[in-house]
């Protein structure tokens, strides 16, 4: 059974607002707070007024690719429940854990089975462990059968150019469900009815 359903990406208010008010809300909402090179980050100060909102029991989390100190202070007291961390070792991930008090989501970029059992040096330190594609911001696929052998017990989430019509095929898999460019349009910006079709049928499942 899917564990939940996180929209990543967000970056704008009206977005965010249809999200929050719909009736079926995902488990999560995340935001794109340092890696510049995406077209979906959001600058400090537009970020911080963005999510200054009523989350409506939704999980905001702070996608972040090997942050320093200086934007972990800075962001430290914004509306984050998470950290979603991309390239971080285990050991700056546990100094960034209870440091900041936040939940981490660590994130590992899947291309082999090399790649996947890295999570074994995380599972201990780790709220939620991310498999996702190489490329970061390109939505890229991998092969999602090398994570058969990956325990039940782990709490884990699946991204990598998920689309909403793929959503049925993991009804019966133990993942959060994390999707981006499947609710954009050809321009890369969030679509409501894209979104409003994935709520819908998430709801279903």
């Amino acid at each position: 059974m899917i564990k939940g359903l996180k929209i990543c990406g967000v970056s704008d208010p009206e977005t965010l607002s249809y999200i929050l008010n719909h009736k079926h809300k995902p488990t999560m909402i995340g935001f794109i707070t340092n890696y510049e090179k995406s077209r979906r980050f959001i600058k400090y100060e537009k970020l911080k007024n963005l999510i200054n909102v009523d989350k409506k029991q939704i999980d905001f989390t702070s996608v972040l690719v090997d942050p320093n100190d200086e934007i972990l202070e800075k962001i430290k007291n914004l509306n984050f429940d998470y950290y979603q961390l991309y390239d971080v070792s285990p050991e700056r991930t546990k100094e960034i854990k209870f440091k900041f008090k936040k939940k981490i989501i660590t994130a590992l970029t899947i291309s082999s089975k090399d790649d996947v059992i890295k999570y074994k040096d995380y599972s201990k330190i780790s709220d939620i462990i991310l498999f996702d594609s190489k490329g970061y911001d390109k939505s890229e696929s991998f092969d999602h059968g090398l994570l058969d052998n990956v325990p039940s017990e782990l709490n884990k989430m699946i991204a990598g150019d998920i689309q909403i019509n793929d959503i049925p095929n993991f009804k019966n898999k133990d993942f959060i469900i994390d999707l981006s460019g499947a609710v954009e349009d050809q321009n890369g910006k969030k679509d409501i009815n894209k979104i409003d079709k994935l709520l819908n049928l998430f709801a279903k499942i």
